[in-house]
């Protein structure tokens, strides 16, 4: 397994994933694990279609991503695995996808969410999520695209409650 980015983008697949980050860390592999858009055909060709033809792209629910990444099909790629939400990292890690760095790229804003940086909004199912995956040892960072620093998540809530 060479991954080369885990991300939480809950766009999944669209220009920014494909103009800047697949660039910047060399995939030839994209990753979807979502149990919704691999549940829906049509949602699933279309971003399947907007994918260049010299990547690698599989959308799969949580569980065939999982088995996936833990065999040894894609040992040579440069794989970048996205999730659309906290809920499926935590999933697929729980599922024994061990990831050790998690990207959160876009979690949009809905009700009860708080804002965290500007493309970065969480309540507390998702920060209940996020903590877990941190007590696991998982390095979780903000980092919209490539240009942008890094920011530790713990940072970003902190400066949230200093908010309040």
């Amino acid at each position: 397994m060479n991954l080369v980015l885990t991300r939480i983008d809950n766009r999944l697949i669209h220009g920014q994933v494909l103009e800047a980050w697949v660039p910047f860390v060399k995939a030839d592999c994209i990753l979807v694990a979502n149990d919704d858009i691999a549940s829906n055909p049509l949602k699933k060709m279309m971003m399947q279609a907007s994918v260049p033809s010299r990547i690698r792209v599989e959308i799969g629910k949580i569980e065939e991503i999982v088995t996936l990444l833990n065999s040894s099909d894609l040992d040579r790629c440069r794989t970048l695995l996205l999730f659309g939400t906290t809920t499926d990292a935590l999933r697929a890690y729980r599922e024994g996808l061990f990831f050790t760095k998690l990207n959160l790229g876009n979690l949009h804003a809905d009700k009860g969410k708080a804002r965290l940086s500007c493309t970065v909004f969480l309540d507390a199912a998702d920060m209940d999520d996020l903590e877990l995956l941190d007590q696991a040892g998982v390095k979780i960072t903000a980092r919209c695209i490539p240009a942008d620093g890094e920011r530790p998540w713990r940072k970003l809530i902190a400066t949230v409650k200093e908010a309040e």
